[in-house]
């Protein structure tokens, strides 16, 4: 782990959810995964240490020590590898900022929250069931926002082409809102960093 100066700051774990295999590689349900990709590739940080049932990198975001981890479980078995991360390293529930896909937002919207629950998200169930708490942040990614008739078939299916050209935006977007939780807060980064989809800022309601 990177030292800092005086007194060692709090480490901040970021988990991404998503399903190894290539498979999934670029389908929304993977959206955790790539947003974690994305702040290693930003940051220099190697995410490819095996540990806790994840794949994890650690290194300094926003002045912070920080631990970005993929759980390597499966999606909807998330939780033991949560659970295995922040009990080896020492990191409470609040020091942990989740981020997932989520099909009841619309595509590129970004929806901080300090707490909450799952929502029928069942990585979201299999964490907080497994470390016994919804109370920590997390940072929702739009995937649809209508009514979709096959759920699962939707987030396991690859990006459409209007899709992947949005991409980018998204997941940089995204990365900025887990540095600022991290430097300034979730309050302040909602007010900062929520919106309805891109282009349209919204503060929280």
């Amino acid at each position: 782990m990177p030292e800092s100066d005086g007194a060692a700051s709090p480490l901040r774990l970021v988990v991404g959810l998503g399903n190894p295999g290539r498979r999934y590689e670029n389908t929304p349900h993977n959206l955790g995964f790539m947003l974690v990709d994305r702040l290693a590739e930003q940051h220099g940080i190697r995410v490819k240490r095996r540990e806790s049932g994840a794949l994890v990198g650690a290194g300094e975001m926003a002045g912070a020590r920080v631990l970005l981890a993929k759980p390597q479980t499966y999606m909807n078995l998330s939780g033991a590898s949560v659970r295995a991360l922040l009990e080896k390293m020492s990191v409470s529930p609040g020091d942990m900022i989740l981020v997932y896909d989520d099909l009841d937002l619309p595509w590129t919207a970004v929806r901080i929250r300090a707490k909450g629950s799952p929502g029928g998200h069942h990585g979201v169930e299999s964490v907080s069931g497994a470390i016994g708490t919804t109370d920590f942040p997390r940072i929702r990614l739009g995937i649809a926002g209508y009514r979709v008739e096959d759920g699962a078939e939707f987030v396991l299916a690859p990006f459409r082409r209007a899709q992947r050209q949005e991409l980018d935006e998204l997941l940089d977007h995204a990365a900025q809102a887990v540095e600022s939780i991290i430097s300034v807060g979730v309050e302040k980064s909602m007010a900062m960093f929520n919106r309805r989809a891109r282009g349209h800022m919204t503060e929280e309601e």
